[in-house]
């Protein structure tokens, strides 16, 4: 198949299918099913020859196939094919485009099918609890609502072709120190509306065909053995019908996962997970149904290969570096674009002498390190595609070093680097304008270990400072794959955040530069003043074996705007080299409870002389909430493409779940009737308008003997009927009267005070659920 052809229909459909598969099931030995459940190899599913069973590959792909060359036993950390190596996660989460993510997610389909591999290990959708997670360029946003929406595009576009993707990692696995065995200790709430939500919606809306359970414990559960997690809401909640397989290694007890919800153990354990699982079954730990249910999950995902695998047809990689080029540029964040003499320093004019400054602009820093390394098909640097599409030769100096063994920010880096240092001085003295591209080291992030720092190594900084003294027009491009902070930033009239941007970062990066195309990025993620301002700080990692939630919902730009903390750039930030205009938001209501909709739209135009990418961002906010809420949450977005003078009107809709919270005492969502105000703009503290709506609420709980007296009072039901016995009996004292409105109605009955007693509250109780609502 080519990057055009029909996608297979599934083999697993149909009720012969389902025939065949329960007649196979039924067929097997203790043994065959046990074998089934755990790994071939490093990569690779079980295969049974009496039964015809192949086995199918998964392979690491979050943002580019690498599926190892050879040696099916090891991690192939490194000789894998070549594929196209597409913008991180960081990056793409920074387009808040879901066509355009969706069409990346196509050709990492089409990449892995064309190399006959059945599941493609990712989207990674967890959130950026801290940025010094060393694996933040894995993933998306610290919001969940844009992590699920850009989540289900990469699962949807993986899938299209024939592939299953693998959501991962589930759940709360939001750092890399001790991240096999940490206890992520974090409330109900917390998980439900920030670090599952994300997850929920892609599952409810995506259907990916596995999802990969992390390593790490919540509350003192190991993931892989999760039940509540694994059975009760993913499968029973949610309705997940797909197989869950564990992260590489993540199995410390194989019946207990099969138990608690787990399909398939990744990689091979030689023969010794089957063999417990075996034991088990003989002594009743075990039940065959559970076990049944793991082998029918694996076979299912067999037959979903199949027709991919029997047609894995031929990838279009030309096309796909010009899609990952296209992809980088809409993820590249504009920060800032001052006027120098009078007018923005970006885009450059292609009549200027432009020099180029930075080890990284002809090293390119494209990707992160670890399990989603790729293998490139080709690599285009900042400094030839300038120099392409200058059509003329650009002078170049490195500025600084990238030793392997020294990250840059000792006082002795710097003192060696001073002969880079003068050299790029030189030339900054001699050019129009200077393009420094500066970012973080390969080894300061990774997966495995988390960062220590947010600070740019010392010896960029050291020459940014130098270059700034000579030449005031300086461009920085940065290439990181998690935030770094900017104290340097005041002097800089040009700042592009480029992240981590793939195998044509450098292509994409000219384009933007030299006015090719709009910078159409915007921040996914907060980017702090300080480490010390962030929202984990001194819960991050935590102490040994367990890492505190503390800071609850309050994740990214939630806990700012609380807090109403400053930022170098906040969350959904990012300029154009055009302008836009927002009309008159109108927000309208229909429908209650589940069935619930407010549809907002808003006439965006641009106003600006070039074409460019706006995202009109909705943020929700509930006045007086009875919750800790933030003041605003996002909740809708969506990115319009408008030519010079174009008008557009942006309509995005809201559904009852985004108005509600999770309850943790009733333990389910729940909607907080009364007014709700929704917010307009370009980035959490950019709103360029407003519109209230007030919406019904859910129904309470029934009013009983542990309703506070405040509950009581405040129910209109109850109110009339409890006012009758306060007022009639004896007033209490100033300070007990203080202290009523929180107190069981049964503690006050108990007392004996206020007229209440036990009898009298039991009778309130009985008429009370007699009032029709």
């Amino acid at each position: 198949m080519n990057d055009t052809g029909p996608v297979p229909a599934d083999a697993a459909s149909g009720d012969d299918a389902i025939a065949r598969l329960e007649a196979l099931v039924e067929g097997m030995t203790p043994d065959e099913k046990a074998a089934l459940v755990s790994g071939r190899d490093f990569w690779r599913t079980a295969q049974l020859e009496r039964l015809g069973i192949e086995s199918v590959m998964l392979t690491d792909g979050p943002h580019g196939l690498r599926k190892q060359l050879a040696d099916p036993d090891g991690l192939g950390l490194v000789g894998a094919v070549p594929a196209t190596c597409f913008p991180t996660a960081a990056t793409l989460g920074s387009t808040w485009d879901v066509d355009l993510v969706h069409r990346v997610a196509v050709a990492l389909g089409v990449e892995a099918r064309a190399n006959e591999v059945c599941v493609l290990l990712g989207p990674g959708v967890n959130i950026k609890r801290s940025p010094l997670c060393g694996r933040n360029f894995e993933y998306l946003s610290e919001d969940p609502v844009l992590t699920g929406r850009l989540g289900a595009a990469l699962v949807e576009g993986i899938q299209s072709q024939g592939v299953g993707a693998s959501l991962k990692h589930f759940a709360a696995n939001n750092q890399e120190t001790d991240r096999m065995r940490v206890s992520a200790q974090v409330d109900e709430r917390t998980l439900r509306e920030m670090y599952l939500a994300a997850f929920e919606h892609i599952v409810r809306t995506a259907t990916p065909w596995t999802v990969m359970c992390s390593y790490n414990r919540i509350n003192g559960v190991p993931a892989a053995q999760d039940h509540w997690l694994l059975t009760e809401v993913l499968r029973q909640e949610w309705g997940y019908e797909g197989l869950v397989l564990s992260d590489w290694g993540a199995v410390s007890d194989p019946a207990a996962s099969i138990r608690a919800g787990l399909d398939l153990e990744m990689p091979t354990t030689q023969g010794r997970s089957s063999r417990a699982i075996v034991q088990a079954l003989r002594d009743g730990e075990l039940a065959d149904n559970d076990l049944d249910r793991a082998v029918r999950n694996v076979l299912a995902l067999i037959d979903r290969a199949k027709p991919a695998l029997a047609a894995p047809g031929v990838a279009d990689l030309d096309l796909h570096h010009e899609l990952a080029r296209e992809a980088a540029a809409a993820g590249t964040v504009l920060l800032v674009n001052d006027p120098v003499d009078g007018r923005p320093v970006l885009p450059l004019g292609r009549t200027e002498t432009i020099g180029v400054v930075g080890e990284f602009a002809r090293t390119a820093r494209y990707q992160g390190a670890g399990s989603s390394r790729v293998t490139p098909t080709r690599i285009d640097t900042l400094l030839e595609g300038l120099r392409v599409r200058l059509g003329r030769a650009v002078p170049f100096e490195p500025g600084f070093g990238l030793e392997d063994t020294d990250d840059g920010s000792s006082q002795d880096a710097v003192a060696c680097d001073a002969d880079l240092r003068d050299a790029a001085v030189r030339l900054a003295e001699r050019v129009d304008v200077v393009v420094l591209a500066l970012g973080l080291p390969a080894a300061a992030e990774s997966e495995g270990y988390d960062r220590t720092t947010l600070d740019l190594p010392a010896n960029q900084v050291a020459a940014l400072e130098a270059i700034i003294r000579v030449n005031p027009r300086v461009v920085v491009v940065l290439a990181n794959g998690g935030v770094v902070v900017a104290p340097w930033r005041a002097g800089v009239p040009a700042i592009l955040e480029a992240w981590l941007g793939g195998q044509a970062a450098g292509s994409a990066l000219a384009d933007v530069l030299l006015g090719a195309c709009d910078p159409g990025g915007r921040l996914a993620e907060t980017i702090p003043l300080r480490l010390e301002d962030t929202p984990s700080f001194g819960a991050f990692p935590g102490d040994p074996g367990v890492v505190r939630y503390g800071e609850g919902v309050l994740v990214g730009y939630r806990w700012y705007d609380t807090r109403d903390l400053p930022v170098a750039y906040c969350f959904g930030h990012g300029l154009s080299y055009t302008t836009f205009e927002y009309g008159r938001v109108a927000a309208v209501v229909t429908g209650t409870g589940p069935a619930m909709r407010v549809e907002v739209a808003v006439e965006v135009t641009n106003t600006g002389p070039r074409p460019g990418s706006e995202v009109v961002q909705v943020y929700l906010g509930r006045p007086g909430s009875a919750f800790s809420r933030p003041p605003r949450e996002l909740k809708g977005f969506a990115k319009a493409h408008l030519g010079p003078g174009e008008s557009r009107t942006v309509r995005i809709e809201l559904c009852a779940r985004d108005l509600s919270s999770w309850h943790q005492g009733r333990r389910r969502w729940v909607i907080e009737g009364g007014r709700f105000v929704i917010e307009v703009g370009a980035s959490s503290r950019d709103i360029r308008g407003t519109a209230d709506i007030v919406v019904g609420g859910d129904d309470a709980e029934p009013l009983g003997r542990e309703s506070t007296i405040g509950e009581w009072l405040a129910d209109a039901r109850g109110a009339p009927l409890m006012s009758r016995v306060l007022v009639a009996g004896p007033t209490p004292d100033e300070g007990f009267a203080a202290m009523m409105p929180q107190m069981p109605a049964r503690v006050v009955a108990s007392f004996g005070v206020a007229g209440l007693d036990l009898e009298t509250l039991d009778a309130l109780v009985e008429a009370v659920a007699n009032v029709p609502r």
